[in-house]
């Protein structure tokens, strides 16, 4: 692994997308590592730190009495296909339909998403808020970003053709209102890391 993002080869064709997903799901990446389809590259990057840890927990365990019925809230390293925009993520936490999961193959359908949320670094914070937030805005109910160095939450919901019409940040310590389908308040207190961000080009490309 390399400490820089780089692109290794050509850029693929348009329309290689299957091509490309089929190499992603093929790829064995290092132990703590993730592989995911972003802007027609290849992108291995490590899943998230350790003083994460506790901030997903708590939102995992928050988020659980409130999901749709029938939906899953896990932290399971899957990939997540949006076949219309080309990319397929695998979000640091995901709440899902449980019969997208009963289908053969190494990834699921996006539309089965109720819910994802990432956790930024510094080197993927970019991914988080642009690409993703484009992607996600046009399929997922909601989308919450914890923006670890800003130590701020945004809940981004209502998805269109364009993007997500609505959002609100709080800084981590006020709470935070989930809109519908989990209609209530998060609590994000436990959320501040307590280390320093000192992480630069933890993220590598392939294609």
């Amino acid at each position: 692994m390399i400490e820089r993002p780089m692109a290794i080869g050509p850029t693929p064709a348009a329309g290689a997308f299957e091509d490309l997903l089929r190499t992603v799901e093929e790829l064995e990446t290092p132990d703590g590592y993730k592989a995911e389809l972003i802007r027609g590259k290849i992108v291995v990057s490590p899943w998230s730190k350790l003083r994460y840890k506790k901030a997903m927990k708590s939102l995992r365990r928050q988020l659980e009495p409130h999901a749709p019925e029938g939906h899953d809230v896990d932290v399971a390293p899957f990939l997540y296909v949006f076949p219309g925009t080309e990319r397929a993520f695998g979000p640091d936490l995901h709440v899902a339909d449980e019969s997208a999961f009963e289908a053969e193959g190494r990834h699921a359908d996006g539309e089965a998403l109720s819910l994802v949320a990432e956790l930024t670094s510094t080197s993927t914070k970019d991914v988080d808020w642009l690409d993703k937030l484009d992607t996600y805005g046009r399929v997922v109910p909601v989308y919450l970003v914890l923006d670890m160095q800003a130590e701020d939450m945004t809940a981004f919901w209502d998805p269109s053709e364009k993007g997500y019409r609505s959002r609100t940040t709080v800084p981590f310590g006020r709470p935070l209102h989930v809109p519908a389908p989990f209609d209530f308040d998060l609590d994000t207190s436990g959320f501040v890391a307590r280390a320093k961000e000192t992480d630069k080009g933890e993220t590598d490309e392939a294609c």
